[in-house]
């Protein structure tokens, strides 16, 4: 029997700027590849899109607290989920679609727990009382939904200990994946001359956001040696404060070194995986991660890497193999000078991050296959329909 799936999601191209994004995009065209037993539709905010129902709220809705759009676009998507089985839903902002959905149609819910706000504490200070809304939301979503897939063991803990009404059973581990061939090593030196980028550099890729700990890069950093380059493809304020925070401490890092070089704006992904195959170090100083899919991409362009330990990273980069793990003990200073005294060490030795190098594309081919995260998800939207 064809199963009839509603993906719902914010994020779909062309405007992906996070993990979340990243993953609902892979994993719906390796369900796709499933269409003898999968019927997908899509549904995202914003625009319209050929690919996808895209669902907008009016021009007059645009000025509402950003958990207030929110929940009026999930109410929209809730109304064209009448003809599916299943919604699976992607964040919290598309959460409430599915939770509606269930209310409204009596179809069954799965949500993958990209995050949770409970964790995220900070956003309090992006969009206000905003966050009390999202965190109702997501555990209203969460504690009625039929499944919940974490993207790693350790998201499966933090879920189970941020909402302990859950049936620990309804919580599944199904790890994220990587396209091993759109990531693949790349390196594209005429790139690197339009750019002006010189030099044995690292690369931090990712959003502006307090979890990704970007400002504590930038604060290590000022202690590394100037021999060494550092590229941030780092846009997407999460809020207009942290913008300027981060905008500030980067062009007063620029003003002391000529071979730091910032992009602002989102690269286009064969220019994201140039720089990550030409880097000798990916850096994630994350305070706060699920998983982290770009310590993959960066494995899958054959880069070391060096992360934190926090969340679900410890699953995805083996410590002493694919890369090296810094603890993160919850203060930000101790983090800062514990990077800037393993990023020289490890620059410092190209032999060792050619080895990690290797090894890490290895670990995203053997274990981080979509078609495999596809067949697991399918098992379990069968599980949960059976259950019905």
């Amino acid at each position: 029997m064809t199963i009839k799936v509603g993906l719902v999601t914010k994020e779909w191209p062309p405007h992906i700027y996070g993990g979340a994004g990243v993953h609902v995009k892979y994993l719906s065209k390796a369900l796709l590849g499933l269409s003898k037993e999968i019927e997908l539709s899509v549904h995202c905010f914003g625009e319209s899109r050929s690919d996808a129902t895209a669902h907008e709220i009016s021009a007059d809705q645009k000025s509402l607290n950003p958990a207030l759009q929110a929940l009026m676009t999930d109410l929209l998507i809730s109304q064209d989920l009448g003809e599916v089985d299943l919604v699976h839903s992607h964040t919290w902002y598309a959460n409430m679609a599915g939770h509606f959905s269930q209310l409204l149609h009596g179809t069954k819910h799965v949500i993958t727990a990209h995050s949770l706000e409970p964790d995220r504490p900070w956003k309090a200070d992006q969009i206000g009382g905003g966050y009390q809304i999202s965190s109702w939301a997501e555990k209203t979503a969460y504690e009625s939904a039929d499944a919940i897939i974490a993207v790693s063991q350790g998201m499966r803990r933090d879920v189970l200990k941020a909402y302990p009404n859950l049936d620990p059973n309804k919580v599944h581990a199904i790890l994220n994946g990587i396209n091993t061939e759109q990531y693949s090593p790349r390196p594209d030196h005429v790139l690197l001359e339009r750019h002006g980028i010189f030099g044995p550099y690292a690369i931090f890729v990712g959003r502006i956001t307090r979890q990704k700990g970007l400002r504590h890069l930038i604060n290590a950093w000022k202690d590394v040696p100037k021999d060494f380059g550092l590229v941030l493809a780092a846009g997407s304020p999460d809020e207009p404060a942290i913008g300027a925070e981060i905008s500030a401490a980067i062009k007063e890092l620029q003003a002391d070194r000529d071979n730091v070089w910032w992009f602002d704006k989102m690269l286009p992904q064969d220019e994201i995986v140039s720089l990550l195959s030409s880097a000798d170090l990916f850096i994630c100083p994350s305070i706060y991660e699920p998983l982290g899919i770009v310590n993959l991409e960066a494995m899958a362009c054959e880069t070391a890497v060096l992360a934190t330990d926090v969340g679900g990273i410890p699953e995805v980069v083996a410590d002493k193999e694919t890369g090296e793990l810094i603890h993160y003990t919850g203060d930000g200073r101790v983090l800062e000078a514990s990077l800037s005294k393993r990023i020289p060490e490890l620059m410092s030795n190209p032999m060792l991050l050619e080895k990690y190098g290797r090894a890490g594309r290895e670990r995203a081919i053997s274990a981080f296959s979509w078609d495999t995260i596809a067949r697991e998800t399918l098992s379990l939207y069968q599980s949960v329909l059976m259950e019905s």
